[in-house]
Parts: C-alpha cells; structure tokens; sequence
C-alpha cells in the first residue's frame, strides 16, 4: 500500500468514525439534567419545555377516533385501509390528522396519551401495539411529542383499564378491600401477581417504543399509572393487608427516614417524631395510631409496586419516568376522600424511598391553592410538570404561565385538550404559542431570579416589586387616571441584556426604576411582537397612551402580548 492509499484509508476510517460519533449524539434518547437548581428535559441534545395537552382518556380508545369527526371541533373524515394504520398501508389513506390538526392549531408540542393495558394485551401474552402505532404516526406528522401515560394497575384510584382477563380472575389477581365495602374494583397493592403481570407488559410496551421510536424520539417521557390510591378507606383491609401493617416497618424504609431526617417533609417529620423517631416496630409503632399512619403504609406499598413497575420498562428503554397524583382538597380532606397512597406531598418522602427508578412526582391541580401545591413539590428540590389542570378557567391559563416563569417547570397540560376549540377559545393557544417563541430564553434564565420572573396579581395583591439587574421592577394591575381597571393579571419578564427586557401575559403595567438613587430609569422603546400565521413579527413601536406616556408597558388586557423592551438611565 503506498503512503497515499494509506493516508486515504486513514482519512476514510476517521470520517466513519467521526460519523459514527456524531450520528450516535444526535440519537441520545430524552433525559433529565440537573444542573444547580433546575431540572431540564433534554430532547436532541436541547432543553425543551412541554407546553402540553392530555387527551380525554378514551379518545386513544379507537384508532377511528382520533382520526374522526368530532365536537366541538369538528375533523374531517378518512378512509382506512384494512382496518388499520399499519405503516405499509398509510400511502392509501386519506385524512386531515384530526386531533393532531386540533394540536397544532393550539400550539401544543406535546401530547399525554393514555395507553391502557387492556388496548395492548387483550389477552394473556398476545400484544397489539396498533394503538402505539396509530399515535405516534399522528404526532409525527405535526411535529408533536408524545409522553404515554400507562393506564395499567390503576386509574383514578380504580383498576377501569386493566384487561377483562385480570378483572375475572379476582383469586389470581385480588381485589382491594374496604371496611364499608368489602372488595372493591382496584387491583390490590399487595398482589404480587398483579405486579408481575403489569410489570410485563409494561416492559412490553417500552420495548416495543424503543424498536420503532428511539430514532425518532417522538416519546419523551412516560407517566407510570394514573392518580393511584385506594378511594373509600384509610387503608386497605384485606387478610395480607392487616398482616403487613402489623409487621415491621422496612429497614428501607427506616434508613431513609434517619439518613434524610432534616429534611423531611413536615406532615412526616411531625408523625414520625410523635413516637419519639423510633427505629423498629409495626407501622403504628414507628407512626402512631391515626389515619395517617395508614396512608403512610399504604403509599409505601403503592410506591414499592410501581417502582416494580417502572424499573421493568427502564431496562427495556430508559426514559424518563414520573408519577402523578390525585391532591387532597378542603371538601374531602381524610385518607380515603382521595385517594389513599397516591404521591402526596405529605408523602414524597415514602416515594422517593419505596420508588428510586422514578424520576419525579407531578400534581394534577384542579382546586386549591395553586402556587401553595407548586411549592409542596418543589420544597425538596424537586422539578415541576403538571401533568394535568383546568383549561376551562381562564385563571389557570394564568397559573400555567406563572408556573413556568417561576418554578423552572418542565412543563405544563391541560386534561381534555381535546374538547378545546382554539377558534372560540383561544386564550391557552395564546399563551403557548407566545411561550414558544421566548422559549429559547426561558430555558437560559432558568433558576435565575435575577434573569427570569413571574407574576401573578390580584384585588388583594395589586402590584409586585423586584430587583432585577441594576433595575427594581414593578408589575401592577392595569390602570387608568389612577383607578385599577382589572381584578387581576399576569406574566412573565425575562431580562435579555443589561437593560433589555422581554416581557409576556396579560393586564399588567410594568414599570422600571433604577437601583442607584442618584439615577433615573427610562423607557426608551417597547416593540409590539405578533403571532402572523404562525410567524413571530415585530409590530408596532408602541408610545404615548400605549406605554403611559413613556413611562411603562401595557400588557394588553384581553389576550396575551409579547413585548420588548429597551431602558436607559439618565439624570
């Protein structure tokens, strides 16, 4: 071989190499990176931030569904080919994208879909991922991520998804029982079968995601259950129920508990300590003898379960992995009014030490009060999705923006996505598309106070101040001649420069003063940015009334506006 062929085949063997390496970077699978105090979803190798919608439970029930005529958004037609979407097949179809249209059309980038077990494995060892297929073939086509949401052991504190042949067999796979009720509809907890079953076809289903998607990456994340607990009881109060609880803590369960004392979880720290922080004994030795101690025991077996669960599918494809809960509220307040073992704040800590392999625990926040949850989840340090929320209230398209402006959130998802018409309702389409285009900026600012804010006012909390660079900056309500003319508003401000700001949300004045005394802040633009067909634009420069004579921004008071904004000192 002479020195040139050599140098050639050198050359030749580098290239692959090179392309090897750089082929593999650009296939990483999702993750999350914990850098200081945030979390990130890193998706192709960028942080990216889930402006999401959960579909209603059944609408992945049927792949004529999802591409079907529907209200209150109506959806063209198709024709199917063999009665499925098979991916050979799909060349002969003729359909709009139906629901994933819908999704576009509200700017969503990611879409929680259930798939239950009963959809994959009708029977016992047979699969059919046809559903899995349908999906992500829908996402893809609008550019759209897909979290799957496991609807296995458990929903909504029942067992309404597992297959028809684990319901029958209640000797193989027990039911849960309650002292008014007796057996229950909810696959118990305690059930080792049950967890096998689940666990593979759990681990099925990730498997089968990982042979046709981790390519693609359309899957990024994936919810473990749904909301699970046991409804109507403290506790479970079946034979090896009361065994259990009778019997020793875990040492686990105890190491963790002493290793991580000092920062406990208040409700836990405070039961615990009512017994003197004993180290062993039964569950009402180590707790005391109160409905909470049941739903300590019970969220330890909940959690071990689907850890089981979780760690099954992990081996076969390592995604991302969370688990939702349904939230205690003032109208149903004991163990049993909720769901009894779901992951509660006061019971993080039992999670985090019965489930190592999940990654993280969302609320779903329907009622109470939304920045107090927000708070209970991220005590610990912990990153923030909320998975599923209103999308009816106006209010919580508020709550959703300021989630993400302060909590350094992964994200946000409105349940029922699928009933929105962003043509009648088009404050959450707003709102996601105005987020997108500053997303890049959101994702740098994150955990900087100083970079990133959020505000949310009221009646009762007019105005907010915060420093900000060498600014402090004031966000009140929208007012004129001195009278507030608004009940409440809301934003985000994201400092871009050393005296450049963009600023997003709704009814609020914004105004700036500088931190030296011996200088005076001023406006000296505010740029308008618009949504043109899908495009960000610049729009109007904006002054006189429309910046209070120079001396603010003005949000606009119906809609969400994205303005920018330059400031200088003088004196």
């Amino acid at each position: 071989m002479t020195s040139s062929e050599k140098y050639f085949s050198i050359s030749v063997n580098i290239f692959f190499l090179t392309l090897t390496f750089y082929t593999g970077l650009s296939q990483t699978i999702p993750y999350l990176k914990k850098e200081l105090n945030k979390t990130q979803l890193i998706v192709d190798d960028k942080p990216f931030l889930i402006l999401g919608g959960e579909f209603s439970n059944s609408v992945s029930g049927s792949i004529n569904h999802m591409y079907s005529t529907s209200k209150p958004y109506p959806r063209k037609k198709y024709t199917m080919v063999n009665g499925s979407l098979g991916n050979d097949s799909s060349k002969n179809m003729d359909y709009d994208g139906s629901v994933w249209s819908q999704m576009e059309d509200l700017n969503v980038n990611t879409a929680l879909v259930a798939i239950s077990w009963e959809m994959i494995e009708p029977e016992e060892g047979k699969f059919d991922f046809s559903i899995v297929d349908a999906v992500l073939k829908g996402a893809r086509e609008k550019n759209i991520k897909v979290i799957p949401l496991w609807f296995g052991s458990w929903k909504n504190g029942m067992s309404s998804y597992t297959p028809l042949w684990v319901k029958k067999d209640y000797k193989r796979f027990p039911r849960s029982k309650t002292k008014k009720s007796g057996s229950v509809e909810v696959v118990s907890p305690f059930s080792m079968e049950a967890r096998n079953a689940d666990a593979k076809a759990f681990a099925a289903l990730m498997k089968y995601i990982k042979k046709i998607d981790s390519s693609h990456r359309t899957v990024i994340m994936v919810q473990v259950e749904n909301e699970v607990g046991l409804l109507g009881d403290s506790r479970d109060r079946s034979t090896i129920a009361n065994k259990l609880f009778n019997n020793e803590v875990p040492k686990d369960l105890i190491d963790y508990l002493v290793k991580n004392e000092k920062k406990l979880m208040p409700q836990l720290k405070e039961l615990w300590a009512s017994t003197g922080n004993k180290k062993s004994g039964s569950w009402s030795q180590i707790f005391g003898s109160s409905v909470w101690t049941d739903l300590v025991f019970t969220s330890w077996h909940y959690a071990t379960y689907m850890n089981y669960v979780a760690k099954a599918g992990k081996n076969e494809y390592n995604l991302p992995m969370f688990v939702n809960a349904w939230l205690e509220y003032e109208d149903r307040p004991n163990p049993g009014g909720f769901p009894t073992g779901g992951p509660l704040p006061r019971v993080k800590d039992i999670w985090k030490a019965g489930a190592p392999d999940i990654d993280f625990i969302s609320p779903d926040i329907y009622g109470g009060d939304f920045v107090k949850w927000c708070n209970a989840y991220t005590s610990q340090g912990d990153p923030l999705f909320i998975p599923e929320t209103w999308w009816t209230k106006p209010e919580y398209v508020a709550y959703m923006l300021y989630a993400i402006g302060n909590y350094n959130t992964l994200g946000v998802a409105p349940f029922g996505i699928d009933r929105v018409n962003p043509k009648e309702e088009p404050l959450l389409a707003e709102m996601y598309s105005a987020v997108n285009y500053l997303s890049k900026d959101i994702n740098k600012n994150q955990g900087n106070k100083d970079k990133m804010i959020a505000f949310l006012l009221s009646s009762e909390k007019p105005f907010v101040e915060f420093k900000m660079g060498k600014y402090m900056v004031k966000a009140e309500l929208y007012k004129r001649r001195g009278t507030y003319r608004v009940e409440d508003a809301y934003g985000i401000i994201i400092r871009t420069g050393d005296n450049e700001f963009s600023i997003t949300g709704s009814k609020a004045v914004i105004s700036f003063e500088s931190i030296n005394e011996k200088e005076k802040a001023g406006i000296g633009t505010v740029d308008e940015y618009i949504d043109y067909e899908g495009n960000w634009i610049k729009g109007r420069r904006l002054g006189g009334d429309e910046t209070n004579r120079g001396r603010g921004v003005f949000l606009p008071v119906e809609g969400i506006g994205v303005q920018k904004v330059i400031t200088y000192k003088y004196k």
